[in-house]
């Protein structure tokens, strides 16, 4: 298992399908891949949609996923067209890690990577490296991702409970989803609450549907130009 991949690069670029249930989620990671095109091109971005093209790795965010790291790996992994599958994650929960490497994933990824060594972890996994990166001290996004209500003020953590509340998402049920105790939850809660100006789950759920928290159902093919 390796934590530092290094692998040749090919000629021909690979072709990444980017998995989640936020538009926004996976655009920004769209956009973070970009400058790379030369050696990732993103063939397909899909919301609650099967991976249609053949590509050589999927990376599944697991922003707000009721089923984060079991059932969605799962389905990808059967996938005939997807070659490799990837977890893009903050929470390294070693259980999580082993549920995801046991269902057949080939890299567990950071969302702290740099853009350069997530290029360089994606290709690893292409070539059939199992590829796990270290679990970072404090988990902070890399520069240039993007989730619901980061305009707002919201961290990606803050914005995940937010979103899993508007899903209807009980305080146990987002524990139990994102690994968490419940006392970190609502901890979570009331910072966001008081950042988006509002006192009741009733009107947290009204401002997620009002601004961008419900899942999408949405496929972007040729992503600038992709195959």
């Amino acid at each position: 298992m390796n934590t530092v991949p290094s692998v040749a690069r090919d000629a021909e670029p690979l072709c990444v399908a980017l998995v989640d249930d936020y538009d926004v989620v996976v655009v920004g990671l769209a956009h973070l891949l970009d400058p790379y095109a030369d050696r990732v091109v993103v063939a397909e971005i899909d919301t609650n949609e099967n991976v249609l093209d053949d590509v050589d790795v999927v990376l599944y965010d697991t922003f707000a996923q009721p089923e984060a790291d079991h059932d969605d790996i799962d389905v990808l992994v059967r996938n005939p067209r997807a070659h490799h599958v990837a977890v893009y994650t903050w929470n390294f929960h070693p259980t999580l890690i082993e549920s995801a490497l046991s269902k057949g994933a080939h890299g567990y990824l950071s969302k702290t990577l740099p853009a350069a060594r997530l290029v360089d972890a994606i290709e690893s996994v292409a070539a059939g490296e199992v590829v796990v990166s270290a679990p970072p001290p404090r988990s902070r996004p890399t520069r240039g991702l993007d989730w619901p209500g980061r305009g707002d003020g919201l961290t990606d953590r803050e914005a995940e409970v937010l979103a899993l509340i508007t899903q209807g998402k009980s305080n146990v049920e987002i524990a139990a989803v994102m690994y968490l105790s419940i006392n970190t939850v609502k901890s979570y809660i009331r910072t966001a609450y008081r950042k988006i100006g509002v006192t009741t789950r009733r009107h947290a759920i009204l401002w997620g549907v009002q601004h961008g928290f419900t899942p999408d159902h949405h496929r972007i093919e040729h992503w600038r130009g992709g195959p």
